[in-house]
């Protein structure tokens, strides 16, 4: 199931990843227990639904585990403003990474489209 586009989203989500535990570490020190670890576990999760994608036995279900990692991004998206709005995290910071997951959910939802339009053909 890999394709050139599943390659660039396979680093961006790893990458995005990274990010994200720093960003965890940094609120733990900040003592942000609760928050921080929502925002780790979905900010996480997604390049690890991509992967999974990635060695998806048929496209249905790429497709599916597609499906969850954008269920992810959303969800990391959602903490990224709740901690922006709070002003637990300096704007400049957290803007980064929210411009960085709306990338990354535009990405996937072009994949997962796609695919969808090949299934269908």
């Amino acid at each position: 199931m890999i394709v050139k586009t599943d390659n660039i989203i396979k680093e961006k989500t790893y990458n995005f990843a990274r990010r994200i535990v720093r960003l965890y570490r940094f609120l733990i020190e900040n003592r942000e227990y609760i928050l921080s670890k929502q925002i780790l576990r979905s900010g996480t999760s997604i390049g690890a639904n991509v992967e999974e994608a990635i060695a998806a036995q048929s496209k249905k279900d790429f497709i599916a585990k597609m499906y969850i990692a954008l269920k992810e991004a959303r969800e990391t998206n959602y903490w990224l403003r709740i901690l922006n709005d709070e002003d637990f995290v300096k704007t400049s910071r957290i803007e980064n990474l929210k411009n960085e997951s709306i990338e990354i959910i535009k990405v996937i939802t072009s994949i997962i489209k796609s695919t969808q339009k090949q299934k269908n053909n």
